[in-house]
């Protein structure tokens, strides 16, 4: 068997995030029309709150192939020196189970994450909103940046985050990498005053945005809790939302900010109104009103990995890109 081994680099060469965008669209639309295998991710935990290992299986039907996304997730990693998340993209083809590729898991995370909540943004967000408050400024801030800029014309960017000496190099960096001014601001409340976008992309585990603060019209993308003991927002911003998720089952078991709603009786399961393939396939409303308060919450599920891993294999056999290596 012959593997082709694809570095990080290689995946951001391959993987542009306007392609990757339009890879979520029909990915997420085969997620909600049941054209996947999709178990519930499983995680082993380190003692005293180290870190977690997760494991993320599936199986896509178009293009067909399986696969699992193996990736640790560390709280004390600080990039550029190591990301967040570690960890490979094992990926197989379907005839003979064949494993084929073996790709960088932090690289496809960071695109495919961001390029999901671009694609709810183009669904969800007000034509011509381009106010865009970024609260974190790590990796994700980054592509989440790179993401909104694909979908709307921006004409004002702030960044918060809790060490303000990140945010001050985030805003230089990332401006500097597209051309654009990027402010900063002291406290969460004045960096979304205004906005018309908002994406939470932070490691905050208890609610660090409160619904009263929220802006008429504003569509979020929250990002940055992938379990259920963590949330962003508090339950007052999920309650006036139109809340919409990358899909239910994986929502009704980690996702923090509703579960945190849901327990504490302020909304029903009927309060997610859809997954976000359901909006880009039409069977599911959006935004119905210039006011609506609509948010996507995502948790990341594994055929965004697994489309990406597909489409960067693809191009690299036929770029010649990547190491092979005889198994």
């Amino acid at each position: 068997m012959e593997i082709r081994v694809l570095r990080g680099a290689e995946v951001r060469q391959l993987l542009p995030m306007a392609e990757c965008i339009e890879l979520m669209r029909r990915t997420m639309i085969a997620v909600s029309e049941g054209r996947v295998v999709l178990p519930l991710r499983s995680i082993v935990k380190m003692p005293d709150d180290r870190g977690m290992m997760g494991m993320m299986p599936g199986y896509l039907s178009e293009p067909e192939c399986f696969g699992v996304k193996l990736v640790s997730l560390n709280p004390r990693n600080k990039p550029p020196a190591y990301s967040s998340h570690l960890g490979v993209v094992l990926l197989f083809e379907a005839e003979h189970g064949r494993p084929v590729a073996l790709l960088d898991a932090a690289e496809i995370t960071a695109i495919r994450t961001a390029a999901a909540s671009g694609l709810a943004t183009r669904l969800l967000a007000r034509a011509e909103a381009g106010d865009l408050a970024i609260l974190g400024a790590g990796e994700q801030a980054g592509s989440h940046l790179e993401a909104m800029l694909s979908v709307r014309t921006l004409r004002r960017i702030r960044v918060w985050a809790r060490d303000r000496d990140k945010a001050r190099s985030f805003a230089d960096t990332q401006g500097e990498k597209h051309g654009i001014a990027v402010e900063t601001s002291p406290t969460v409340r004045e960096a979304i005053a205004g906005a018309d976008i908002i994406c939470t992309t932070t490691k905050a585990r208890e609610p660090i945005l409160q619904g009263e603060w929220l802006t008429p019209g504003v569509h979020m993308n929250v990002v940055g809790s992938s379990i259920a003991a963590a949330a962003e927002i508090d339950t007052a911003a999920v309650l006036k939302s139109r809340f919409f998720v990358d899909r239910r089952e994986s929502t009704h078991h980690e996702g923090g900010e509703y579960l945190r709603a849901l327990q504490a009786g302020a909304i029903t399961p009927e309060h997610i109104l859809g997954e976000i393939g359901e909006v880009a396939n039409g069977t599911q409303k959006g935004r119905i009103s210039p006011l609506d308060v609509t948010i996507y919450k995502s948790l990341g599920i594994a055929p965004q990995d697994l489309a990406s891993a597909s489409h960067i294999l693809e191009k690299a056999r036929a770029a010649g890109v990547g190491q092979i290596i005889d198994f």
